[in-house]
């Protein structure tokens, strides 16, 4: 865009030229023929022109002198036309030398970021960036006053640099570089013990399942093994009394209190 820009005014800048040159040309040659005409040594033009019927006398003549008139009227425009032509130049030339100022002051100001410039009275600060922007090797053409008006810009903001100089910037970029690990670090962390807890309760889930079914088959085993342990002979009786003397015999009427003994359970 810049490059059209560029080339737009240029073209434009040689047809206002070439424009300025034919009306001084035309105004001039018309003047010169019309003069010669009337001292006899040209003709007049010629032009064959009929108004109402009639053929118009010296019509040429009179069309003569209007181009003349014409032509040197306009000639009183051209130091108009040319003030209006020296302001958009230096319009341009003053967009082209504040181009210049802001890149300038994007170099010394980076310089000062990096805390190249370390005196502190103004007189002694604008002379040392003025040295500096005079010695870099990009910015050796520009002129001497847009060099010192980027000076004057660098330490005007010095404050500025020194907030935002690039040790300071270096040091919070680190931190947040630091930052974000330590949160990608423990995201990561979280998330592994999204996954460790979320198996744990599916592990539970399972033993409880299968704790739930062994203490079903524990329990159908047990009323089973009631079931069929006097079949086994597995009982024993054990006596209520013994008699008072040794030679005392049993009473038959004592049978009838007997109690049956069955093995323990086993422990659960």
């Amino acid at each position: 865009m810049t490059q059209l820009r560029d080339f737009t005014y240029l073209v434009q800048y040689l047809f206002q030229r070439i424009a300025v040159a034919l009306f001084i040309s035309a105004a001039v040659a018309l003047s010169f023929a019309s003069i010669m005409a009337a001292i006899g040594q040209w003709n007049w033009i010629s032009l064959p022109i009929e108004y109402n019927g009639a053929a118009v006398e010296n019509a040429g003549m009179y069309a003569q002198l209007a181009l003349t008139a014409l032509a040197i009227g306009l000639c009183f425009f051209l130091p108009t036309n040319r003030r209006i032509m020296q302001l958009e130049t230096s319009h341009r030339q003053f967009a082209v030398g504040m181009n210049d100022v802001a890149r300038a002051y994007a170099a010394v100001h980076a310089a000062d970021r990096a805390e190249t410039f370390q005196l502190s009275s103004e007189f002694d600060s604008v002379r040392e960036r003025l040295a500096y922007l005079r010695d870099h090797p990009d910015l050796s053409t520009l002129e001497p006053a847009v060099l010192e008006m980027a000076a004057q810009m660098s330490h005007v903001a010095r404050d500025l640099a020194e907030v935002y100089s690039d040790d300071k910037i270096a040091r919070a970029r680190s931190f947040l570089k630091q930052r974000q690990e330590e949160v990608e670090l423990f995201n990561s962390r979280l998330d592994q013990a999204k996954a460790i807890s979320t198996e744990m309760k599916h592990w539970m889930h399972e033993v409880e399942l299968e704790e739930s079914v062994a203490v079903a088959q524990l329990e159908r085993l047990r009323d089973e093994m009631q079931e069929i342990m006097p079949e086994l002979g597995l009982e024993r009786i054990v006596p209520t009394e013994e008699p008072a003397y040794a030679d005392q015999q049993a009473d038959p009427t004592t049978l009838d209190n007997i109690v049956v003994d069955l093995t323990p359970k086993a422990a659960e």
